[in-house]
This record gives C-alpha cells, structure tokens and sequence, in this order.
C-alpha cells in the first residue's frame, strides 16, 4: 500500500505502518498534553494506542493463520489509524472456507480480551465493566477495547469481518457474485446510517463510514470482474509480441526495445527461466541514479506469477497481486508463450462488455 513503511517481518508477512498511523500518535500525543500536561500522561496514552495496534496485529495473524490452514498465504499486514488490513492472496472458493477465515480474527480479539479477564480478576484488578475509560486501569481498557474490537468486526458489512461471513453464508445459496453484490448493498446502507449518526455525535464515524463504503465497492467490483472473466482463458487476454531481457543487459537497451515499440515492463530471462520484471518505473529510476549502462539486474523486481496458458482467469486480478511486479507471464508446456498486465485484463473486459452491450441491443 502507498504511504506505508516497512516496520517488520513476521514469518513470511511483512508489516507495514501507514504515514497516517504517524498523524494518529502525534494527535494522541498532543490531546493527552493539552488534557494532562504531564509527560506521564503523554506515555501512558500514547502506550495504550501502541499496545492496542499490537492487539490490531495479533487479530490480523488470526486471519492469516486460518488462511494458511487452507493454503492460502498472507502478503502483508497495514496498519491504519481505523484498523488493520491483512493483504491475503485470495480468498477460498468454499464459502465454509471463507467464514472460518473471517471469524478467526474476532476469536483472537476475544481471546485476548479472555486472557486480560483472567489476570484482572487473579490479581484483584477487575471493576465493573464501563465504557468510561476515566476510571479503569491499562489492563480493563485494553480488555474492554478487545471486546468492541470483536464485536464491532462482526457487523454484517464490508470490509469487516462479519460481512465477509454475511456474504459466504449467503454465497451457500446464492452463488457468490450475487452474494457479493447483496452484501455490498447491505455494507453501503449500514455506511449512510453509520455516517449520519457521525455527523450527530461523532466525526470518527464519518470516517469509518467512507471506509466500510470503499471496502463494499471494492469488493462488489472485483466479484464482478471475476464473474466476467471465469472460463476465459490467459490465452484470450496475453500479449504474444513482447520483448525479454536478460539480467546482464544494460538499461540503455531497454531504453532502446522500449522506444521502437508499446512494451514497458520487460520480462527478465536466464537460461529459460523467468527471474525477474523490469518495469517501466525501475527503468526511470535506474537511469536516474545509475545510468544508461547500469546492469538490469540491479534495478528490477523478483520474479512474476506465472500461470498455464489454458488456466482461467478468473483470479488473475489476485495472482497478480501475488507477484511484487503486477506482471503476469504465461506458460506453455514450460515455455513462455505471453505476458499480462493489467491493461491487457482491462481490454479484455472492454471488448466483452462491448459484445455483451450489442447481444443485448440486438434483442
């Protein structure tokens, strides 16, 4: 995601901190001075905002766990002044798989909530549970912030957990473009009530309502994309005049390749196997900081997803979010036969809404 920084790896997902998540500190920071005036209150509050994103992560790892039970592996984890995203590969075509990944965050944040209970009330510590923090301790704040962050990720709406279940079970029935398609409606109306109550009491409601709108467009969007492009093949939509390099080649020649013709991003080639991308962005940089006869393997990305030339594209949007490139190279007993990049889905699905708009005017 733009405007984020890597702060870790966990395993094999990276964690990132997006720069408003920097904005949200400093505001906390402030607010507590201007409140407190003392430095100790500055730390404590600050603290708890850090040690609730801990929470945010670990609800995040519920998800990619659970996905992983079924193959599915997570890219990243963004953690957002609203929350946490956790970037996974695709979602499973069982909807029974989808519901068991969806649910596993809110069990972590109730799980976390469980554990505080437990030493709270070891220790003598738990008060009546209350909604004004004033009065309870670091530990009853973060126990009780666990609880609304479980039950709030349960609301029958995208991009939060419980409209991720809302649409798989009604997936079990309906399919899951028309699920998909209902759930957003649901998500979307849910944003316009969320955003007037705001606007009475609350502006950080404003704020998630636009974030659950998005989220809910998002997701019918990209079901419809998957609609329209199941049972076309990665042959109907791959670039077969395309130019490769290899990882020695200097960028002068890809400067060359790219001016003779439309191609920008340039499959990287050694000894038959596809090692890397140049993308047009690398080669901008790279001429800017090194040169025309800086070695193409300095500057490219890793390797592409790769995909059969008879393989459906349905998920191709996802496979490539797979690869760190957005390229996608196709194969073809072994050998490469093409090359996709999101304009080429784009043209596809222009061509085919064209054709469906004609059939449908010829009626």
């Amino acid at each position: 995601m733009k405007w984020s920084v890597k702060i870790a790896r966990v395993g094999e997902i990276d964690i990132f901190l997006h720069i408003t998540f920097l904005v949200l500190i400093a505001w906390i920071a402030l607010a507590y001075w201007q409140m407190e005036g003392t430095l100790q209150a500055v730390i404590s509050g600050v603290g708890f905002i850090l040690a609730l994103f801990a929470c945010v992560v670990l609800h995040e790892f519920g998800h990619a766990l659970a996905a992983r039970q079924f193959g599915i592996h997570t890219r990243s984890i963004v953690l957002l002044p609203i929350g946490g995203i956790a970037s996974i590969e695709k979602m499973p075509d069982d909807p029974r798989q989808e519901i068991l990944i969806a649910l596993a965050g809110p069990a972590v944040s109730f799980g976390i909530a469980a554990l505080l209970w437990i030493v709270l009330q070891a220790f003598g510590g738990l008060a009546p549970l209350s909604l004004d923090f004033s009065e309870a301790g670091f530990l009853q704040r973060l126990m009780t912030v666990n609880l609304l962050l479980g039950a709030f990720n349960l609301l029958p709406a995208f991009p939060m957990d419980g409209g991720r279940v809302f649409r798989a079970a009604l997936s079990l029935r309906l399919g899951q473009t028309r699920a998909t398609r209902i759930a957003a409606v649901v998500a979307q109306t849910a944003a316009v009530l969320l955003a007037l109550v705001g606007l009475r009491y609350n502006l950080f409601l404003v704020l998630i309502a636009v974030f659950v709108w998005i989220g809910a467009a998002t997701e019918a969007s990209m079901v419809t994309v998957k609609s329209a492009l199941a049972g076309i093949t990665a042959r109907s939509a791959m670039e077969t005049r395309f130019e490769m390099l290899g990882p020695d080649d200097s960028l002068g020649r890809a400067v060359a390749l790219t001016l003779d013709g439309s191609q920008k991003d340039f499959p990287v080639v050694r000894d038959g196997d596809v090692v890397g991308v140049l993308r047009q962005a690398d080669l901008l940089r790279g001429l800017h900081d090194h040169g025309k006869l800086c070695r193409v393997d300095r500057v490219m990305q890793g390797p592409p997803a790769q995909m059969e030339i008879t393989d459906s594209l349905e998920h191709v949007l996802e496979d490539m979010g797979a690869g760190s490139s957005g390229l996608l190279v196709v194969t073809e007993h072994g050998r490469i036969a093409g090359i996709i990049d999101i304009d080429n889905v784009m043209e596809l699905l222009r061509i085919q809404k064209a054709l469906q708009e004609h059939e449908d005017s010829a009626w």
